[in-house]
């Protein structure tokens, strides 16, 4: 039987490893045994043959003798209270009749009642049953599926939690590609001939294409640098986070350690999915040039192209929800790019919808909480540079952005970004996690590696929401 108390029944035969006299509880008088041999001139009536004491107790008492031990015998233990194991009493409503092994579950002293396992009027573990017990949460978040609540606070919690490493982060990697961004600006992109000439009605067709592939250029620079810092930033956050959901710190040099084998691969992963976007809007495109280039009114043209980009995008959208999560399967599990693409496209499998909701839903969050940083020192940047707060609104030509609103205005992005990114990059891996979870029981690995003893002997709490 089970020494836990509350659970052996009285009159049970003792465990392993347990002296009968010691813990076990005494045979009645009146209960028939086997016949015992005669006993023999000089022999010792409580010798090796003899299993019970000649004093017995009354009949009908189940508590041990509470007389002295034998010597070299342990000492009987007091008699047991109502509920945790003891005599619980007979009665009506019991778990048997009156007068046989007594009321435990249901009756007084039960595991439900006063004096019983539970307190009065919450039965046992504390009211009813009380449901499965919650699950472990040895980081930010429970180990078990995720709702949507859990996933948008185990972002903020790793931000709050591990301020230093995720603001260290952010900040460095904002720092450095705003710095970069305001003097490619400043020295070299930042041509007022240009932008007259888009604003000149008597330009030239050669002046308007040149003027245009400038901004291209300067536009396509601007945001090389800007991708540069999402994925470098992307590649630690990912570190960070995977991290905090062990509730196990990181430093930043150690998340840098952790994830330049695979930042390489990273670039590639995020180069080839603008390729495969490009590609599926030119696809898309492809018939109106067509078109075109074979004398095709114009109308027909424009229409077909623009048709053709509307469906190319739905598309290009359809794909880069599959593939939004090869970022990090492709850092946390070590893999290759195409093998850290079908394992976005598996995991992502059957909850499309639910994995674009959450992504906008955090991107929505993340850029509002941006804005009210960056458009305070957009504004501020406009009226020190001494255009005033109009002077970002003017398209005329005329204005030159100086310094004084590049480094204003690089301040409030740079701020803006210690928000975004951490924010996009955790809701991503935890969404990832919460996947992984679902569909491979990750949980149960997150725990041995959290250390927690004993994880999945229970089962785990109901998931709030979805």
């Amino acid at each position: 039987m089970n020494d836990t108390p509350g659970w052996a029944s009285p009159g049970s035969s003792p465990s392993d490893g347990r002296e009968p006299g010691a813990s076990g509880p005494a045979e009645p008088t009146d209960r028939p045994g086997p016949a015992q041999p005669a006993e023999q001139p000089g022999a010792d009536p409580e010798g090796p043959g003899s299993k019970w004491s000649k004093e017995q107790p009354p009949a009908g008492q189940w508590s041990a003798p509470t007389g002295p031990p034998a010597p070299g015998q342990a000492p009987p233990p007091p008699p047991p209270g109502p509920g945790w194991g003891g005599r619980p009493p007979t009665g009506p409503g019991g778990y048997g009749p009156p007068g046989g092994h007594g009321s435990g579950y249901g009756g007084q002293g039960g595991y439900g009642a006063p004096g019983g396992y539970g307190t009065p009027g919450h039965g046992a573990w504390g009211g009813g049953w009380g449901g499965p017990p919650p699950a472990a949460k040895p980081g930010v978040i429970p180990l078990r599926p995720l709702g949507v609540g859990e996933i948008l606070d185990g972002a903020v919690s790793t931000m709050r939690t591990y301020w230093r490493t995720v603001l260290g982060i952010s900040l460095t990697v904002g720092a450095v590609t705003q710095v970069a961004m305001i003097l490619l600006q400043g020295l070299v992109l930042n041509d007022t001939a240009t932008t007259g000439t888009l604003n000149d009605p008597s330009a030239t067709l050669g002046e308007v294409v040149r003027a245009l592939t400038e901004v291209a250029i300067s536009t396509g620079v601007v945001a090389v640098i800007s991708i540069v810092g999402t994925i470098i930033a992307t590649a630690l956050l990912t570190t960070v986070t995977s991290r905090a959901v062990l509730g196990k710190p990181v430093t930043a040099g150690e998340a840098w350690r952790d994830a330049r084998p695979q930042v390489v691969r990273l670039f590639g992963l995020l180069g080839l999915l603008m390729v495969i976007v490009v590609g599926v809007l030119l696809l898309g495109a492809l018939p109106g040039i067509v078109v075109g280039v074979f004398g095709g009114s114009s109308a027909a043209t424009v229409a077909l192209i623009v048709l053709g980009v509307l469906g190319a995008s739905i598309v290009t959208l359809w794909l880069m929800v599959r593939f939004s999560l090869a970022s990090p399967a492709l850092m946390l599990e070590k893999q290759g790019i195409t093998k850290a693409m079908s394992r976005s496209v598996k995991l992502v499998r059957g909850s499309w919808w639910r994995v674009l909701g959450i992504q906008l839903l955090a991107a929505i969050i993340a850029n509002i909480v941006s804005s009210l940083v960056v458009i305070p020192f957009t504004l501020l940047a406009g009226i020190l540079g001494g255009g005033g707060a109009v002077s970002i609104f003017n398209t005329s030509g005329s204005g030159h952005l100086g310094w004084t609103f590049l480094i204003v205005s690089g301040i409030g992005s740079m701020i803006g970004s210690m928000v975004t990114l951490p924010i996009n990059a955790g809701v991503t891996v935890l969404l990832y996690i919460d996947h992984r979870i679902r569909r491979e029981a990750l949980d149960l690995e997150l725990a041995r590696a959290a250390g927690v003893q004993d994880y999945g002997t229970a089962v785990a709490g109901p998931t709030p929401g979805s």
